[in-house]
């Protein structure tokens, strides 16, 4: 289909009727849609037609959403069906789909980006025959496209270092990329993401260690784009960790040290708890694996670990006390073992049963210190100095459960 005024005015007009609430002006409308969607040109007019500023915004967002069923219903080749999108406007689609998600209105940037939200149920699903050959099939079509959208997105995220509009959406579009990489992993390492390590690891780094101040936010309960990201991120590489410690090994200093500064670094605001949460995840289990002993054996690590990471996210915040006024449920719900919610003192508690596995006496005696500080502070004060008997309390607790059920 040739990309001109007649053929733009005639999709509108059959874009809009099928926007009709008379069926028998709608229905026609989409068989119509659907007879010429296999014509060469068709995809590409409808991202013309999207970015055609004096259209009408209507037309505009069903031609979004009409674009990415159709993308959704023709994308990948199936043997014995006919390939609906041409090797030419699969090229187009793939050069300047993400430059026009950056122009568009929000409206449409979100039909762009809806898509690419399902498919995480991978992490969730018991292994079967089924699922191992559904996945390599996944991951024989889309890993490599996948790897290639995020160096672009990533070059992007650079080109838009600037542009506060863009680059919110192009850490979005990082941050669901991060959660494909993260459920396409979870099962089993696939091969083609060990051979492409060098790639991927890197280029989280980076991101783990950016900061932009055109991403920061004044909310103090909402995560803004570059704390979602991270906290991913830290999801992915603690995933990592637990399971392909061995392939993971050349990279893990490195982000050992990137987490401990993002940790250090973070305040006790309510964005901040998933993204805390999932970094301290990250350090129980390097903590937890004998051949990174010496990552944390240096009493002056353990000390500092203590003191800067364990103990400050055990702290009883005022939001933690609104949270248990409003709803003693469930706080309590998220705090205990098997919530799926994860609470910064869930994790820091995960982290000191993993220090113990291999430094018990020193953590105990660190700790020992600390409890014995917090209790002289609560004497002196018990009415003002209450929450310090509180997480005196909750140190001696976590070092006490040796085992995954705590009675």
């Amino acid at each position: 289909m040739e990309i001109n005024d007649a053929n733009l005015q005639t999709l509108s007009a059959y874009l809009l009727k099928t926007l009709s609430p008379d069926v028998n002006e709608r229905k026609p409308a989409e068989k119509f849609l659907e007879s010429v969607e296999g014509n060469h040109g068709y995809p590409i007019l409808l991202l013309h037609l999207i970015e055609k500023l004096d259209a009408e915004m209507t037309i505009r967002v069903s031609a979004s959403i009409t674009f990415k069923n159709y993308i959704k219903r023709n994308w990948r080749i199936l043997e014995d069906f006919p390939n609906k999108i041409s090797d030419a406007d699969r090229q187009t689609i793939k050069t300047e789909i993400v430059g026009l998600m950056l122009r568009m209105p929000e409206q449409i940037q979100r039909q762009e980006l809806k898509h690419l939200r399902a498919g995480f149920r991978y992490r969730h699903e018991f292994k079967s025959q089924e699922l191992w050959t559904e996945i390599k099939m996944v991951l024989d079509n889309f890993a490599a496209p996948l790897t290639e959208l995020f160096v672009g997105t990533m070059d992007l995220s650079k080109q838009y270092s600037n542009d506060a509009s863009a680059i919110k959406i192009i850490y979005s579009s990082l941050t669901l990329i991060s959660k494909l990489f993260y459920s396409l992993n979870f099962q089993d390492l696939p091969e083609y993401f060990e051979d492409n390590m060098k790639i991927w690891m890197p280029n989280f780094h980076t991101l783990l260690v950016t900061d932009n101040k055109l991403l920061h936010t004044t909310d103090t309960e909402e995560a803004g784009p570059l704390d979602k990201l991270k906290s991913q991120i830290c999801d992915n590489i603690a995933l990592y960790a637990q399971k392909y410690d061995e392939e993971f090994q050349p990279y893990l200093p490195n982000f050992v040290t990137a987490v401990w500064n993002l940790l250090t670094s973070t305040g006790q605001e309510v964005k901040y708890d998933l993204l805390v949460s999932n970094a301290i995840q990250f350090l129980a289990s390097v903590a937890e694996r004998a051949h990174y002993k010496n990552l944390f054996e240096s009493q002056d690590t353990l000390t500092s670990i203590c003191e800067k990471v364990i103990v400050p996210n055990m702290y009883f915040r005022d939001t933690d006390e609104e949270l248990f006024e409003d709803n003693a449920e469930e706080y309590i719900r998220r705090d205990i073992e098997g919530s799926d919610v994860d609470t910064r003192r869930r994790a820091a508690c995960d982290l000191v049963r993993s220090l113990c596995k291999f430094f018990e006496q020193p953590v105990t005696q660190i700790f020992s210190h600390y409890v014995s500080s917090m209790l002289q502070e609560y004497a002196t004060d018990p009415v003002k100095h209450w929450k310090s008997k509180d997480v005196a309390v909750y140190l001696v607790t976590s070092i006490a459960a040796k085992s995954k059920t705590q009675k």
